[in-house]
């Protein structure tokens, strides 16, 4: 429940941002009869996600076997990847993302009604499916009932926020939440490509390599209720094979690869700066 709960609030959140910024820069250029145009746009991206969101999980369901394992296993490995995507993209212009959504949103006010509907609908769409995707993995890791309950209270509480923050006028630090959740949703993505791997083992389609690297259930049984927790959260395995841990190994020796460059790219501007 805690991953989808994490998940929905992120991207909720987003949602909320998005649409915030969108009518409010409408209010600011004083075009509040487009802002029925922004909320149809929004309501039916939202409904296409979550027929989207629907149709994966059926789709899973119909299949088992070896088959079953493949599809699953291309789940998680698929939203680890879009997961990690979206944490990068948003560390890098969460502190701009007001002006760019301004900017847009005068740009499609001048065009008129569609270019408005659809700067709404593809804004809200691409943050409805991302989260369909992360939460059809999620169903598979922690059932259809918890990652429905975690889902609806962490968009609850995204609307909550979204609807305070502008109403109060609060300023956020945006850039501060979305790195305080993205440790979090690593470590979830993580777990995702090593679950993933699981099921390919399953399949057949990669080797274990070793079978059990070590058995830690005696411990820590994976079934028990914190191993339970473990599992849906950061996919704990308590007797994982040698390709489930190298792969969890190899999601962070990428990421850090990933990132390193944009770090690396960022210091000859700070010199600059520190030297002027």
């Amino acid at each position: 429940m805690l991953p989808s709960f994490l998940l929905a609030l992120r991207e909720g959140f987003e949602i909320a941002l998005i649409l915030g910024i969108v009518l409010g820069a409408l209010h600011q250029f004083k075009r509040r009869d487009l802002i029925p145009t922004v909320q149809l746009g929004a309501a039916i991206a939202l409904l296409i996600s979550v027929v989207g969101g629907i149709t994966l999980t059926l789709i899973g369901a119909a299949f088992a076997g070896s088959a079953e394992e493949i599809f699953e296993g291309v789940m998680m490995w698929t939203a680890a990847g879009v997961l990690t995507w979206m944490i990068l993209w948003m560390q890098s212009r969460a502190h701009l993302i007001k002006k760019m959504l301004t900017e847009e949103v005068g740009s499609a006010a001048r065009l008129g009604k569609t270019a408005l509907f659809v700067l709404a609908f593809v804004a809200v769409l691409r943050e409805g499916i991302e989260l369909a995707l992360f939460l059809t993995a999620s169903v598979f890791n922690s059932g259809v009932s918890q990652t429905v309950i975690g889902a609806l209270g962490g968009l609850s509480v995204a609307a909550l926020l979204g609807w305070g923050i502008f109403q109060a006028g609060i300023q956020l630090n945006m850039r501060r939440f979305f790195q305080v959740t993205s440790v979090l949703l690593v470590l979830f993505a993580a777990g995702l490509v090593a679950h993933g791997t699981h099921e390919f083992n399953e399949a057949g389609l990669i080797p274990g390599i070793v079978e059990h690297v070590w058995d830690t259930n005696g411990i820590l049984d994976e079934t028990s209720v914190v191993g339970l927790f473990l599992k849906t959260l950061f996919g704990y395995n308590g007797n994982p094979s040698l390709s489930e841990v190298l792969a969890y190994l190899t999601y962070f020796v990428v990421l850090f690869a990933a990132t390193r460059p944009r770090k690396a790219a960022l210091a000859p501007v700070a010199e600059q700066q520190a030297t002027g």
